[in-house]
């Protein structure tokens, strides 16, 4: 009797902003890996999120989400999604079952239809609907794209999640193992600091500030077996986004830099010192090479 082959591949996670994308991967994860917000476009990079077992790897890609973009950002946060289609063994579509935006979804099935490539169809926060809704929503799907499987999840619950492990298994590939087991991800600890810095600006502040906002790890240096150091600088497009970022006498930064520290020292399991400093990069997501200066092209 030959052993089970061992599998491996990456599945892409694809789907309009704040349909729960980052969510599903650290229910997939079984740990908090990608920040997560109630705001749309939160995140802006593929996050790749590693889950191992002796059977099997499968390599995550979170993707930002697609939408119709109105700063070059969008056009880079757009390109990095559908990059991710050219990337994958498998692709999850993800919806919220709540809502869509049609005109979106239909470039999103032709991009997907171009490459060819098997896709599962995932129905996100079932929770808020109730279930005798449900399968006309599948039925309505089955006729706009041909999907291997459709399931219904709620990530935020935990619900249908290892049922669609299970079926993502059933169409990975035989393949290596590309990462070593205890790895989660091929990021750096720089990228998760900064993303949790601005994780907590998306929480703490409002309308326009965090969407202007980009965090850089400039020092990130243990200066003892105990502590870390890191010193981040956040830059924003205009100087009364400042004034909101800092906040009065400095209340604002203080608390989002003591938020962020707790989830840095969580992320570290070490101790933090976190110094943040606040600067205007004037509309750096509309000039591409101020983009760059970010790290984002």
């Amino acid at each position: 009797m030959t052993e089970p082959q061992f599998k491996s591949g990456y599945v892409s996670i694809i789907g309009e902003p704040n349909v729960g994308k980052s969510t599903l991967l650290n229910a997939m994860l079984g740990e908090k890996l990608a920040i997560v917000t109630p705001k749309p476009q939160t995140t802006r990079n593929q996050i790749r999120g590693i889950v191992t077992s002796d059977d099997y790897q499968i390599i995550f890609l979170d993707t930002p989400g697609i939408l119709r973009p109105k700063y070059q950002l969008h056009n880079w946060m757009v390109k990095a999604a559908y990059a991710a289609i050219q990337d994958a063994d498998l692709i999850l579509y993800l919806i919220d079952v709540t809502r869509t935006s049609p005109q979106i979804e239909e470039e999103i099935l032709n991009a997907i239809h171009q490459v060819n490539q098997k896709t599962i169809l995932v129905i996100n926060k079932i929770d808020r609907i109730a279930k005798l809704n449900l399968l006309p929503v599948i039925d309505n799907y089955s006729q706009k794209f041909s999907f291997v499987e459709s399931v219904p999840i709620s990530a935020l619950n935990q619900d249908g999640i290892e049922r669609l492990k299970d079926l993502i298994l059933g169409y990975l590939p035989s393949g290596p193992q590309y990462f070593p087991p205890d790895q989660i991800s091929d990021l750096p600890q720089r990228f998760f600091i900064a993303e949790t810095i601005r994780e907590q600006i998306f929480l703490q502040t409002k309308q326009e500030v965090p969407y202007s906002t980009s965090v850089v790890v400039e020092e990130f240096v243990e200066r003892n077996k105990k502590k870390w150091y890191i010193r981040a600088v956040v830059y924003v497009e205009r100087p009364s986004q400042r004034g909101v970022l800092i906040g009065k006498q400095g209340q604002m930064i203080k608390r989002i830099g003591q938020l962020a520290r707790t989830d840095i020292e969580r992320f570290l399991a070490q101790s933090v010192f976190l110094e943040l400093h606040v600067l205007v990069k004037p509309d750096w997501r509309k000039d591409l090479r101020k983009m760059q200066d970010l790290g984002y092209v």
